[in-house]
């Protein structure tokens, strides 16, 4: 870290900002979110990740960034059943049929161990501390989120985390959601086993191989493939290009995150590509007798933990 350290100050929006170098991060208590994340050089900024909106009030969809945890994807109609109990998560973004994305980005979250280049984020659930055997929580135990963002000149790190603090087992799955800039150009590579084929509510219906004009692992330019996929065997390592700025991004993920969901929506401005530990509706599917869905169950104390970094390039800095 260069020149001197000091802890930033959380405006009343709850928003910070932290910096190193020509690097820039701001990040929104509401939801754990990025907001945003640039290098400034000569001629202005350049925004890896798709910048959230200036003013209060945004949706975490329109975030630059938000946390899975402690699923990511879709659980079926928000039903599970998990070690003999039967539980009813609330359709959390309608008209969705599904319970999506987990708890995370749609809470607050606090900001612990700051620098001028570092913050956790930490968020409780349930915030009133109630479990399943207090009446006071849908999932079969209480936990912690923690997000770990670190910042350097060079890349950015992200740990996310998920502890039990609860008295039961839970399921427990982790990821990132992040959201790039789509130019006509740009290009996904990223080494990937099969494709989940979707049904008509985006979950999974076939395990097949894609087909070349649908595969990251031949590379892809989101402007012309139509994708809201999950893919397996996620090899840890994924790279965008965008020509028209003399730019490339390198997300270098942990094995334990070893799905890949690529969406990229019509018309957008944007695609997404996040690195899971499970595929979508994990829970329910293991139950079924699925043994390569992802899904872990975490014991009372037990943390479970990954990271990701952001690695930037510019052909002229």
């Amino acid at each position: 870290m260069q020149g001197n350290e000091r802890e930033p100050a959380l405006p009343t929006d709850g928003r910070l900002t932290l910096a190193a170098g020509k690097a820039e991060l701001e990040l929104s208590l509401d939801g754990g979110c990025i907001t945003a994340f640039r290098w400034y050089r000569e001629g202005g900024a350049v925004d890896w990740m798709r910048a959230a909106p200036a003013e209060d009030g945004f949706a975490p969809t329109d975030s630059a960034c938000f946390p899975l945890v402690p699923y990511s994807n879709r659980i079926r109609d928000g039903r599970f059943s998990f070690e003999g109990n039967d539980y009813q998560l609330a359709l959390n973004f309608p008209p969705e049929h599904h319970a999506i994305h987990g708890h995370g980005w749609q809470n607050r979250w606090r900001a612990e161990d700051r620098s001028a280049a570092g913050v956790t984020l930490v968020f409780d659930y349930p915030e009133d501390g109630g479990g399943p055997e207090e009446g006071g929580s849908d999932w079969p135990s209480r936990y912690r989120a923690e997000q770990r963002f670190e910042l350097s000149e060079r890349d950015l790190m992200i740990e996310i985390a998920v502890t039990n603090t609860g008295a039961r087992a839970m399921p427990a799955g982790l990821g990132l959601h992040p959201y790039f800039p789509r130019t006509p150009e740009c290009r996904l590579t990223a080494a990937i086993g099969r494709m989940w084929e979707s049904d008509a509510e985006v979950m999974p219906a076939q395990l097949v191989v894609p087909p070349p004009e649908r595969d990251p692992g031949r590379g892809i330019q989101p402007a012309k493939s139509a994708l809201d996929n999950c893919f397996t065997d996620f090899g840890g390592q994924a790279e965008i290009e965008w020509p028209e700025w003399g730019a490339k991004l390198t997300m270098t993920s942990e094995a334990v995150l070893g799905f890949l969901v690529v969406y990229t929506p019509p018309a957008e401005d944007f695609f997404c590509v996040e690195p899971v530990s499970a595929m979508t509706d994990a829970v329910n599917l293991a139950r079924q007798g699925r043994s390569d869905s992802g899904f872990r169950s975490l014991g009372p104390g037990e943390r479970f933990a990954a990271r990701t970094v952001f690695t930037p390039h510019l052909d002229r800095a």
